[in-house]
């Protein structure tokens, strides 16, 4: 690994010293940072040396004034410079174990890194953190943490996570309320494992510590035609049974702390919740609150919807099976301006099997193979950002969105904010 940079920002300091992307930043005034988070805290000097390795293997030395807290404009290709702490467990719920063979190496790495979840909010269990982590944890202020808790009885973590550090859950949070660092905290529900009584134990416990727990996010398990070992889904009875533990903590806390996923409301047939539900919307990354903002979205911009459109135009919104259920209705509203034939092709997920159904998870193949056998009436296709990799134009399948256009013979289109409809909108009306 390194310092390896991925993109230059316009108009930077990297822009001027002709710093481009592949080049490496070996060292700044000698020491050469670890992370993200230690190349931040080297920026904060109003004068600076720094040594770029080229991408032709050369090392340039290059003195910079700055403004104290001005950053270069580098996006490096990781957060993390040396080497990634990886997961000690082995979870029975552990997405990374349900792919098949063949997909890219990094699809296949198990992070457990605390830099991680302070800079990008992925989560951790914090079984593997040595003195010298929890040392720089406390010393560097780093907070909020992400924290898979899944479980607060002992025993049952132990087997959750096939790890016998993962019985210390309660120690090390209280170890964080001590330290005064505030978590965010997820809870993957596997039925007959950590939902029910199980659940109501987790809830009760983390009142312990309250100050701290900024919220915690509930989703249900996924589980892929790729397991090994046999794993219960979320049906309508555990789902309803979830909402309402949850709720009944809630008014204990006296707050919105704790959120079921959007997927709980839709397993459980209910209607998506208002928006005091999701309180700041803490963990829309963990699909909690993500199909209210579109709602509430929608419903405000198509107030201003024209009544018609001066040319005829047809256009293919793609998602999921768990955000179509809203997405029917938004598209019919589309369909009532004239001359907008708006349809909506909802992706079933034959790759990983019929129990993913979240719209990050889409891959390209599926697309393409629903889509199809519809090639001769499509124009335009319109994608999420959410079901390619950041940066990039490539689904998890490696299938990209060249493939798309190219297979398809049709426009594709992006939507870069998916919590919101403007883009869907700007392009029905373009």
């Amino acid at each position: 690994m390194g310092a390896f940079v991925a993109e230059v920002e316009k108009n930077s300091i990297a822009q001027e010293l002709e710093i481009v992307q592949g080049d490496e930043i070996v060292t700044i005034d000698g020491i050469a940072p670890k992370d993200l988070i230690e190349y931040r805290y080297l920026m904060m000097n109003e004068e600076i040396t720094i040594v770029v390795k080229k991408t032709n293997g050369e090392l340039e030395e290059i003195e910079i004034e700055k403004d104290f807290e001005e950053d270069l404009g580098i996006i490096f290709e990781s957060a993390v410079f040396d080497k990634i702490k990886l997961c000690a467990n082995n979870c029975i719920f552990c997405f990374v174990n349900q792919q098949p063979k063949g997909m890219r190496e990094t699809l296949y790495v198990k992070d457990d890194d605390y830099r991680l979840s302070y800079l990008q909010g992925t989560y951790v269990t914090l079984t593997n953190l040595t003195k010298s982590d929890r040392e720089r944890i406390e010393r560097d202020r780093l907070g909020p943490l992400y924290v898979s808790v899944h479980t607060t009885n002992p025993e049952l973590r132990q087997k959750m996570l096939n790890n016998k550090m993962a019985g210390k859950i309660m120690d090390n949070l209280r170890w964080l309320k001590e330290i005064d660092i505030p978590i965010h905290a997820q809870i993957v529900l596997c039925p007959t494992y950590n939902d029910d009584l199980e659940l109501e134990r987790t809830l009760n416990d983390l009142k312990e510590i309250e100050d701290i727990l900024l919220s915690v996010a509930v989703v249900p398990v996924g589980i892929t035609q790729f397991r090994d070992t046999p794993l219960i889904s979320v049906d309508k009875k555990v789902a309803c049974r979830t909402i309402e533990l949850i709720e009944e903590f809630n008014s204990a806390m006296g707050r919105a702390i704790a959120c079921a996923s959007d997927e709980f409301f839709l397993i459980a047939e209910k209607q998506v919740p208002e928006k005091r539900y999701y309180g700041d919307f803490a963990q829309l990354e963990d699909g909690v609150g993500a199909l209210r903002l579109v709602l509430d979205d929608f419903a405000e911009r198509k107030k201003n919807l024209p009544k018609s459109i001066e040319n005829y135009k047809k256009m293919h919104l793609v998602t999921s099976v768990a955000a179509g259920t809203i997405f029917k209705d938004i598209v019919s509203q589309m369909n009532e301006i004239k001359n907008l034939d708006f349809r909506l092709e909802i992706i079933r997920s034959d790759f990983w099997g019929k129990d993913v159904c979240v719209t990050g998870l889409v891959v390209g193949q599926d697309i393409l193979n629903q889509l199809m056998p519809k090639k001769d009436d499509i124009e335009t296709v319109i994608i999420p950002s959410i079901m390619l990799k950041p940066l990039s134009e490539n689904f998890l399948d490696d299938i990209t969105v060249s493939d798309l256009k190219r297979q398809l013979e049709c426009e594709v289109l992006i939507v870069e904010d998916i919590y919101s409809t403007k883009d869907i909108i700007k392009f029905a009306l373009a």
